[in-house]
């Protein structure tokens, strides 16, 4: 066979498979299969270093110029196929621009109703004055129950349902804080020295403003209850704290909070080991509609208890109860979020549940304020 007849039928045979090929995969499989080093057309030029010199003259042209023509008739079907799949691609991947833009994480995030009204809480009273103290979760018999005029075997230590922690190298048994009221006793004891491992707060001597804010635990569980829950206590330690100046505090953070303009108290007897008198407060409502509304009806709702602080508790803390005397404060800060928000289970506080937590929740950057409204 000539040579002339060997590259016309290598031409139309590669021509073939160029133009059969649907892919740059299968395309680059006929460039390898043709002009690779084991190519049919690279096979051809091998055969010149054996032919005679005047052959060489011209079968080298003639090889040399099929291998170009191969190379661009790949090229051209490459560069087809490379705008057949981009257009393929842009009609799987087509975007609507009309579409709205997706939320920002900033946007999308919320903040738990909890945190929302510690925050809450803690503008109001800072507003008033008062600072922010904590301590912790796991306390020692002492702070949580016998500074707090709970003696040993006392019968009102029976209405905490505590958990105990298993007795240390010390033999001394530490358990969940059932309050938050131990922070009182730690931030009035009085010291000239650092604070210790104890003390979250740095010692104050009076006059003593402060509210606590804190987890506390109880083993109690059911749509009012949970085993661990959110109080705040307040504390007020000075020479001429009363009554009066407590039914003052009360009502103005509970007309700050609810965001009304007035509200109603109902003090009744009732009995805190730390507290001397001992009050329980209702706030008027109205319950009709099944819902609880602050501030107005003539029904009356259990919100909070207080008193006066008892002198066995100033004097466990290292004051004089002869110079001082105080009045304290404590409420359910998941109760209190329930009443404001219309939360009917307490429960699904701590479920983790984002659509409960989107419909509840609260804007991360909208942080409670008086001038611009708590809840805004």
């Amino acid at each position: 066979m000539s040579l002339e007849t060997q590259i016309s039928d290598l031409r139309a045979e590669i021509t073939a498979a160029i133009e059969a090929a649907e892919t740059e995969q299968s395309l680059d499989a006929v460039r390898v299969a043709a002009l690779g080093k084991k190519g049919s057309v690279s096979a051809l030029l091998a055969t010149l270093g054996t032919m005679a010199p005047e052959d060489r003259k011209t079968a080298g042209p003639a090889i040399n110029g099929l291998k170009n023509e191969i190379a661009g008739l790949i090229e051209a079907r490459g560069s087809e196929l490379r705008d057949k799949a981009l257009e393929a691609r842009l009609a799987a991947e087509t975007v609507d621009v009309t579409l709205p833009l997706q939320p920002a994480p900033t946007a999308r995030g919320r903040i738990h109703p909890i945190s929302q009204v510690m925050d809450e809480i803690a503008a109001i009273f800072s507003d008033m004055g008062f600072s922010i103290a904590e301590g912790p979760d796991i306390e020692t018999d002492y702070f949580n129950f016998t500074a707090l005029n709970f003696p040993e075997g006392h019968p009102a230590r029976e209405m905490h349902d505590t958990f105990f922690l298993k007795p240390g190298a010390d033999g001394e048994r530490k358990l969940l804080r059932t309050h938050t009221s131990p922070v009182q006793v730690r931030v009035m004891q009085k010291t000239n020295n650092p604070p210790t491992a104890g003390y979250i707060t740095p010692p104050i001597d009076p006059p003593i403003r402060v509210v606590m804010p804190g987890r506390t635990y109880r083993n109690d569980s059911d749509q009012t209850h949970t085993p661990m829950f959110h109080q705040v206590e307040g504390l007020v330690i000075d020479k001429s704290s009363h009554i009066g100046q407590l039914r003052w505090v009360l009502e103005e953070f509970l007309k700050a909070y609810f965001e009304i303009p007035d509200v109603t108290l109902r003090f009744r007897p009732s009995f805190f080991p730390f507290t001397e008198p001992s009050m329980e407060v209702d706030v008027q409502c109205d319950r009709s509609g099944g819902e609880v509304k602050i501030g107005q009806g003539s029904d009356w709702l259990e919100i909070l208890g207080c008193g006066m602080v008892h002198p066995n508790v100033i004097a466990n803390a290292g004051l004089d109860p002869d110079v001082y005397q105080g009045f304290a404060w404590g409420m359910g800060i998941d109760r209190i979020a329930m009443l404001k928000y219309g939360m009917p289970d307490l429960r699904a506080f701590f479920d983790a549940d984002q659509r409960w937590l989107d419909h509840y929740g609260f804007r991360p950057f909208d942080l409670p304020t008086l001038f611009a409204g708590l809840s805004s």
